[in-house]
């Protein structure tokens, strides 16, 4: 066993401040104001340097197009968006088949029935859903890590994969969500509103999101604009904003989007921070705060209990996930801080049983979370305490004892003030200052920024593997 003690020996001499592994947040609206301004608190030191981590990571993947899907949309144009229910299963036990069926005859012969919550594993085959995830990620990412290091090729990479999704001709999508959560069979093949928002979760693949993440990838667009990025060109801005019109009216007009908008759980809530953070990139700031008081005047009012819970959300197939899922879009992420932004304070706005955003936190932090990810609530407390404030460390306490690598979050960086709660991962002596501006200074040169972490780790690897 001398090769796995060279290994332990070997780790231990990286750096212990290390980007964490990528996490795929629900969705946010980091303040682009709060970025730009660079007054960051030094406990955010670690976070940063996991930001710069995934920025890289992520790049490394791209570029994304819904033009690398292999199943071909109703219209026989591939810049189609398209994906499936992924609740739906197919039964085709009446269908009077001789002989087994291909795939694609199930997926026109059979008829459907929904399992709520549970995941459809062939909805991976059309992958726009999860090349829209990594090429949002990416861009919020990469946008993020031009301005935490100044280095030029983040702000380059962030460009061109909203280029190649939105914008270059042979590549881009069609600014629409027809054949979103496409419901299968052999009434049709038609898109349904649940793809405006549908973010699916399983254990094998993760998150991935249908188009709510536009609310990060607004962020990182404004960002780019307010920053002055040269590689965010006028006339990359002016297309976009031309492609996001196209796409904020069909939100407004079409019936496919409309039914989401009438949703009263979480569905309506994504929509309503969608359609808000949208419409603050295409310079409509008033229609932006017309749209986040519409949700707070109407879903909202219904949507918490006076004692914290979420009624809509408790009775679906995965009620703690769902907490935390509609949580995810009332907070930070981000009907509250869209308006937040907009100059308008939603956050002390009490339903109509009394209840706050704070209130429905609090009680979801009671709730055991049963088989679904007690991570989704993370960044949901953080950006409450940061909020709220957490003059008894309730929050941090409760954070640390979840989890004590919190600190080096990427949500930590922008959930700002909140404390760190006296972490090693979060106070580093060659600190994770030291390694953000050594990551800088490396990629400004052009190389490779992920950092000594994981070159110490993979040395280790090596130095072990040598022993073998």
């Amino acid at each position: 066993m001398l090769w796995f003690s060279t290994l332990v020996s070997a780790l231990a001499l990286a750096p212990a401040v290390c980007a964490l592994d990528f996490t795929d947040y629900a969705n946010d609206f980091p303040d682009p104001a709060y970025v730009l301004a660079k007054g960051f608190n030094s406990t955010t030191a670690a976070a940063q340097q996991t930001i710069v981590g995934w920025a890289d990571s992520l790049a490394a993947q791209g570029p994304w197009s819904v033009m690398n899907k292999t199943v071909i949309p109703p219209t026989g144009n591939k810049h189609d968006y398209m994906s499936w229910a992924p609740y739906w299963w197919p039964n085709c036990t009446d269908v009077g088949n001789t002989t087994a069926l291909t795939p694609e005859q199930i997926w026109v012969t059979c008829p459907y029935y929904q399992r709520d919550g549970e995941f459809n594993p062939d909805g991976r085959l059309v992958n726009d859903t999860g090349n829209f995830d990594a090429m949002s990620n990416a861009v919020l990412y990469n946008a993020l890590a031009w301005v935490l290091t100044g280095a030029p090729q983040y702000s380059a990479n962030a460009a061109s994969f909203l280029n190649v999704w939105f914008l270059d001709a042979d590549t881009a999508m069609t600014p629409n969500l027809d054949y979103a959560q496409m419901q299968r069979g052999p009434k049709g093949q038609v898109g349904t509103h649940t793809g405006v928002l549908l973010l699916t979760s399983d254990w094998l693949t993760g998150r991935r999101r249908d188009l709510k993440g536009m609310a990060i990838i607004s962020t990182a667009i404004l960002v780019l604009r307010e920053g002055n990025s040269t590689d965010w060109t006028s006339t990359l801005d002016g297309q976009m904003n031309a492609w996001l019109t196209q796409y904020v009216t069909w939100l407004q007009t079409n019936s496919i989007a409309l039914a989401e908008a009438a949703a009263t759980n979480n569905h309506g809530t994504f929509y309503y921070n969608q359609l808000a953070a949208l419409q603050i990139v295409v310079g409509d700031k008033t229609g932006a705060l017309n749209t986040t008081t519409t949700y707070f005047n109407a879903q909202y009012m219904h949507q918490i209990n006076a004692n914290g819970e979420q009624p809509l959300e408790a009775a679906r197939t995965r009620p703690y996930h769902y907490r935390c899922y509609n949580l995810a879009a009332m907070i930070p992420q981000t009907n509250a801080r869209i308006a937040e932004y907009l100059g308008t304070n939603f956050w002390n706005k009490t339903t109509a049983q009394g209840a706050t955003i704070q209130t429905a936190l609090d009680y979801t932090m009671t709730v055991p979370p049963g088989a679904d990810l007690p991570a989704e609530l993370y960044p949901n407390i953080a950006a409450v305490a940061a909020t709220y404030g957490d003059p008894t460390g309730k929050y941090a306490s409760w954070l640390a004892q979840a989890d004590n690598t919190y600190p080096a979050q990427a949500y930590f960086f922008w959930d700002q003030p909140f404390s760190d709660s006296n972490l090693a991962a979060a106070t580093p002596s060659a600190s994770a200052s030291a390694v953000v501006a050594s990551m800088s200074a490396s990629a400004k040169n052009g190389a490779a920024s992920s950092g000594p972490c994981y070159l110490g780790v993979v040395a280790g690897i090596v130095a072990a593997y040598m022993w073998l």
